[in-house]
């Protein structure tokens, strides 16, 4: 448990592939850029932001990445804000690594009392415009997006369920976006995305199956380009800003379902900036 005895937040995927020195922001501009000038709540993209608001509103705050490194910045920002966290390296490809995280979770932190499930990938980013079809996908990119898209949330809820129905509180919430509402051609540029329609079936299911426990599970469609260092340094995001979506503000709508009634619970909300529009 937290010394501090706070309420535990964790956030699967606390950085991001945008950040300035991310996967994302490597491949597409070719190097690390300088996020100096940038609000701090934009900076890991909406990961980070996430992470930043629950621990602002005084919650013990778990960052999980891959590699520790990814988060180290993110930690420092949140213990500057006067905020607790710690990082826990997940490898959501890995059961062990999986199981391995939540068991040091328990021990130095406490059971989640919300979980965020914020995993994103980039695998078919990099594929030339020629190998835009289906059939030119190499399976490995189909295997990685299952990682993350339906093993990767069902191990991670089975991590945390448990104690939550006991408890007969807790809140589970995916980031999702708009892959999620039916099946779209994986134009150049993009990642394989489609499998992401089952985080959204997972969390219909566990809201039927869970929501009788006390359990919030919702899945939140971010419809849109999230503004972060690589992103905002697109040429389409600098010709056209307003189409960028705020982290921060995705962020306090995070929170907000956290906060719902019990009598009035959410289990999707769709977030599209004001020039778009909205994903069907």
């Amino acid at each position: 448990m937290n010394s501090s005895g706070k309420p535990v937040a964790v956030v699967i995927g606390a950085t991001s592939k945008w950040q300035s020195d991310g996967r994302n922001t490597h491949l597409v501009h070719g190097m690390a850029l300088d996020d100096s000038n940038l609000p701090v709540g934009v900076r890991w993209g909406v990961g980070g932001a996430i992470s930043q608001k629950f621990a602002q509103e005084g919650f013990f705050t778990v960052l999980t990445t891959r590699t520790a490194a990814n988060a180290t910045p993110l930690e420092a920002a949140i213990r500057e804000q006067g905020g607790d966290s710690m990082i826990v390296e997940l490898d959501l490809s890995s059961r062990d690594s999986i199981s391995d995280a939540f068991a040091q979770i328990r021990e130095q932190a406490g059971d989640p009392n919300v979980l965020v499930y914020n995993a994103g990938y980039l695998e078919g980013r990099d594929l030339p415009p020629e190998k835009e079809l289906l059939e030119h996908i190499p399976f490995e990119i189909l295997e990685t997006a299952q990682h993350i898209s339906s093993s990767g949330p069902f191990l991670v809820a089975q991590e945390v369920l448990p104690a939550m129905r006991e408890r007969g509180e807790g809140t589970i919430l995916i980031s999702n976006n708009s892959s999620s509402l039916r099946g779209r051609k994986r134009y150049t540029g993009q990642s394989l995305y489609y499998p992401r329609v089952l985080m959204r079936t997972l969390a219909q299911a566990l809201t039927e199956e869970y929501s009788e426990y006390g359990v919030h599970v919702a899945n939140v469609v971010i419809d849109g380009t999230i503004d972060s260092p690589g992103t905002r340094a697109l040429p389409r995001s600098q010709q056209q800003p307003e189409l960028l979506i705020n982290p921060v503000k995705i962020a306090e709508a995070f929170y907000y379902l956290y906060t719902q009634d019990k009598s009035c619970w959410t289990h999707e909300l769709q977030l599209t900036p004001f020039a778009s529009r909205p994903s069907f």
